[in-house]
């Protein structure tokens, strides 16, 4: 078996892990994971028999999702990393919401691939960061997407 790599997610305050792409807590989810690799995010995910748009194909919501998700984890990642931490790290990570999404679909996703997403950051503004990110189905690029993810106010804790 591949080793186990710490994500952005498994360190989520409890209160902000319940999103239904990315959160851990949430049950019925699909608990999307975002990591490092060098200086990219990736999130792997492998659909599953639901997540179909016409038998052989995924359903492009996933593909918007999975995008939404790996921009807020990755930009999570790269203030957490600019903080001078890395997931693990024992520090509770920033958490962002979407400000915007945009999605490009090049080609049919197939299904029964898993897919990764890799993702380029850059920061735009202290509480703003630019994520593009492009998803794979193998060596296939089938998707790209820009998220622009802005810190998680506190008027959402509870």
């Amino acid at each position: 078996m591949g080793q186990v790599i710490h994500a952005i997610q498994d360190d989520y305050a409890d209160d902000f892990a319940w999103c239904f792409g990315c959160g851990r807590l949430n049950e019925n989810g699909y608990h999307f994971r975002t990591y490092w690799n060098g200086e990219h995010t990736e999130t792997v995910y492998e659909p599953n028999e639901q997540h179909i748009a016409i038998p052989g194909f995924v359903y492009g919501g996933l593909i918007g999702s999975l995008i939404d998700c790996h921009g807020t984890g990755s930009a999570a990642l790269a203030l957490h990393r600019k903080n001078g931490f890395e997931p693990g790290s024992g520090e509770v990570p920033p958490r962002f919401v979407t400000g915007s999404l945009h999605v490009d679909f090049l080609k049919p996703t197939p299904h029964g691939v898993a897919l990764k997403v890799v993702g380029k950051v850059e920061e735009i503004h202290p509480k703003k960061w630019k994520v593009m990110s492009e998803v794979y189905a193998g060596d296939v690029l089938c998707a790209k997407g820009e998220v622009i993810a802005v810190v998680m106010p506190a008027s959402f804790a509870q």
